[in-house]
């Protein structure tokens, strides 16, 4: 199949997508609570009644198990959905706040408002979750989407479009297929806001284009996250659970460890666990298993490939150059200047450093862009604090890697080089919403001193002012 055929190239095309959007949105159609719990409910429908054509698009594009695939797909997405209707009616609720001493007789209200037409860029290594997780914010909050996916992984974005086009009201939700040319037309537009998520580079652009309009952003980016191993860790459940956030996706996950400083006491050990349950996960040859995914590209095969240069190979560095496979790697004796070390590996690599003294790893990490996240592993409350109190990242773990992303009770985003805003449960709806303050005043009585005449009394007003 030619995906290429379904690619939307034509500017006036997309200014007609986004025109009917905004006339949809102005006539009130998103603004029911009512309305928007019937499309996060047809969401949620459409995703069940689809789930084998998106299980076997996501083995075609990625070599994903059922399993990983309805883990980190289908499942996740479903409990996002799941818990935004239960709480949606609290959500948009107008807030009553406080009164100021200056303002008395008046009432102030934070109302939840929708921003407008939304656009939705998703990537590649995640293409049905990262694609519709943004989207139950958007349509909670009331907004229409435009969703471009993304060219990558081209079955998963068919099978988006059609499933969409399918379920919903174009003026609600419209799937745009593209590559680059794609999206720099969508940029263009005059949308009320952007969701991205991507590569730092491609935000800088994203952030830089939505500046020449003024419009709200959200990026989620990634970057180079940090794996500490203490020296009192349970080396036998870090190498699982360190193994277990590098593996998934075959290492392309934005929160995926980047690469792991361990304290010299416990680096053979850990390595050794490392290799023992590689082989556990995946078989003695994980370049060939079935349970294992590939990488998206050749381009990313290959790049990956060349940072095996980097360090000396301990575990792993197996290719199946046909499949574009690469088993997980552990490398040791790799310089902080090596190219595997200057940019967000997004691959199952896994660079060894050690260290003595904890000061160490933390001056290391605050030298260097603000990771999207950071993992701990230490039965120390003391060193548990000294990394979280002196190192700024998005959010982590302590003990365990990627699974606060799995929680709606907690925000999910970056700071710095590593993303700008939030979301997931409650904070999508926020981040999709204006919050709108109103001051409704009384005209029972008036505060005469706070005009100007001869008759003002600084005497009150620096009272009140104080």
């Amino acid at each position: 199949m030619n995906h290429e055929q379904y690619y939307v190239t034509d500017e006036a095309v997309i200014a007609h997508i986004v025109e009917k959007q905004k006339h949809y949105f102005h006539e009130g159609q998103t603004r029911d609570v009512k309305k928007r719990i019937e499309g996060l409910e047809t969401l949620r429908k459409m995703v069940k009644d689809h789930e084998q054509e998106i299980l076997e698009a996501m083995k075609t594009d990625l070599n994903k198990s059922e399993v990983e695939a309805y883990t980190t797909e289908i499942g996740v997405l479903l409990e996002e959905i799941r818990f935004t209707l239960k709480h949606i009616h609290k959500w948009v609720k107008t807030k009553k706040v406080k009164t100021a001493l200056t303002h008395v007789g008046s009432k102030g209200y934070v109302v939840p408002e929708p921003y407008g037409v939304t656009l939705v860029i998703a990537p590649w290594n995640y293409p049905l979750n990262l694609a519709l997780s943004p989207v139950v914010g958007a349509l909670a909050a009331g907004n229409t989407v435009v969703l471009k996916p993304s060219e990558l992984t081209p079955n998963v974005s068919r099978l988006l479009e059609k499933m969409l086009a399918k379920a919903f009201d174009p003026s609600l939700i419209t799937v745009v297929e593209g590559s680059v040319e794609t999206s720099e037309i969508l940029l263009k537009q005059k949308f009320d806001y952007i969701f991205f998520t991507g590569s730092v580079n491609v935000g800088k652009i994203v952030m830089q284009e939505a500046a020449k309009q003024l419009i709200p952003v959200t990026l989620e980016l990634g970057g180079k996250s940090p794996c500490i191993v203490h020296e009192d860790a349970n080396i036998e459940l870090a190498a699982k659970r360190i193994m277990f956030g590098k593996g998934i996706n075959a290492g392309q996950t934005c929160v995926a460890p980047d690469y792991l400083f361990v304290h010299k006491n416990v680096k053979s050990a850990l390595i050794d666990q490392l290799q023992k349950v590689i082989h556990e996960f995946y078989g003695e040859y994980p370049e060939q298993s079935d349970r294992y995914g590939r990488i998206v590209s050749k381009r990313h095969f290959e790049r990956l490939r060349s940072f095996l240069q980097d360090g000396e190979i301990v575990v792993g560095g197996q290719v199946n150059e046909d499949e574009w496979k690469l088993s997980p790697t552990i490398l040791d004796h790799v310089n902080e200047d090596a190219p595997v070390m200057q940019e967000e590996i997004f691959g199952p690599i896994l660079p060894l450093m050690e260290y003595d003294e904890l000061s160490e790893v933390i001056q290391f990490v605050n030298n260097r862009p603000k990771p999207l996240a950071l993992y701990l592993f230490t039965e120390s409350d003391e060193v548990q604090q000294q990394i979280v109190n002196n190192i700024s990242y998005g959010g982590g773990c302590i003990n365990d890697t990627l699974m606060h992303l799995a929680t709606p009770y907690l925000p999910f985003g970056g700071v710095g080089e590593s993303g700008v805003g939030q979301y997931h449960g409650e904070s999508s709806f926020q981040t999709f919403s204006h919050y709108k303050s109103v001051l409704k005043q009384t005209t029972k009585f008036d505060m005469s001193f706070r005009y100007p005449s001869e008759k003002q009394n600084i005497a009150i007003i620096k009272k009140l002012l104080r």
